[in-house]
């Protein structure tokens, strides 16, 4: 993973992997519940197999897939892992009110205020059991104008007192994300879902000016929900059923992948590393599909393969 000069190295002393990072959405029962011991299990694959970046939020299962990820790392040499979170949203119970400490929640709001921030990343601390992160993402900020005005400041501030190691915006959207990477001093960006065989827009709207303003780029969302793995199987789209236009892209996609030996998901997965990616984060709930994304990372596929993808990109 890219990151500034004076923050390296901020991926381990370790053997560890540095294009890839576990998405933790899935254990936080991300479209089914996940029990704990499957969690630990699927977090313990990917040190497994060399992944030491993880990346998770409050957001996802109002809690329980921070909790869950530091009970899977309970015992891992804090210095051989990186860990991600995000802050602009705080947990409420079922009556709407904060909670404290450790606890998960019923649900969450958007907070871009400095208390706000302040008070998601104590409690994320809590629920990891850790002392630090080391990537702080702001999430999803479609209000550009509380982001600039109160979130970014925070998020320096903490940089600035070696509270993190980075700062960085997690996001789908580009219209928003143009305008942080190009004015915030940024460390980081991850985009979600823009940097995939399906679409590129970020290849010529985010990549150069991240590059030019040297900011790592993160690729999250590489199968845009699961079509990319599985278009009749699996045919969702940013979370929904795909419309028909675009599963109709993916067969033909798919049956490109097919005619050179190759399977859809492992050019998907490699898809952003060609283009300007530092890394992917892949989401998995379960060890198999943990061992999935990573042989794909490291299958080999041919030149042609690329040069057709391409040309159904036009």
């Amino acid at each position: 993973m890219a990151f500034r000069p004076q923050l390296r190295p901020l991926t381990p002393a370790v053997a560890a992997r540095g294009d890839a990072g576990l998405g933790c959405a899935p254990i936080g029962n991300l479209f089914a519940p996940v029990p704990d011991a499957d969690a630990v299990d699927t977090v313990h694959a990917a040190l497994a197999r060399d992944v030491r970046f993880f990346d998770t939020a409050p957001l996802y299962g109002s809690g329980e897939s921070e909790r869950r990820l530091g009970l899977a790392l309970r015992g891992v040499p804090r210095d051989d892992y990186v860990l991600a979170t995000k802050v602009g949203r705080v947990l409420v119970d079922a009556e709407g009110a904060p909670v404290r400490g450790a606890a998960s929640g019923h649900d969450s709001v958007v907070d871009l205020s400095r208390d706000g921030i302040l008070r998601s990343l104590d409690g994320s601390l809590a629920r990891l059991g850790v002392d630090r992160v080391d990537v702080l993402h702001l999430h999803d900020p479609l209000d550009v104008e509380a982001a600039f005005a109160t979130a970014f400041p925070a998020l320096l501030d903490l940089r600035d007192q070696g509270v993190v190691r980075a700062i960085s915006v997690g996001l789908g959207r580009l219209d928003p994300l143009e305008r942080y990477v190009a004015e915030v001093p940024l460390d980081v960006v991850m985009e979600a879902g823009r940097l995939t065989l399906l679409d590129r827009t970020a290849l010529d709207r985010l990549i150069p000016t991240a590059r030019a303003r040297g900011i790592g780029v993160l690729a999250a969302a590489v199968f845009n929900s699961g079509i990319l793995v599985d278009p009749v199987g699996s045919p969702f789209y940013e979370y929904k059923p795909a419309p028909a236009a675009l599963q109709e892209r993916a067969l033909r996609l798919q049956a490109v992948c097919a005619a050179h030996d190759a399977r859809l998901a492992d050019a998907a997965v490699q898809f952003p590393l060609r283009h300007g990616a530092d890394a992917v984060v892949v989401g998995a709930r379960t060890p198999t599909e943990v061992h999935a994304f990573v042989d794909g990372l490291d299958a080999a596929l041919p030149a042609a393969l690329w040069d057709a993808l391409d040309a159904e990109a036009v």
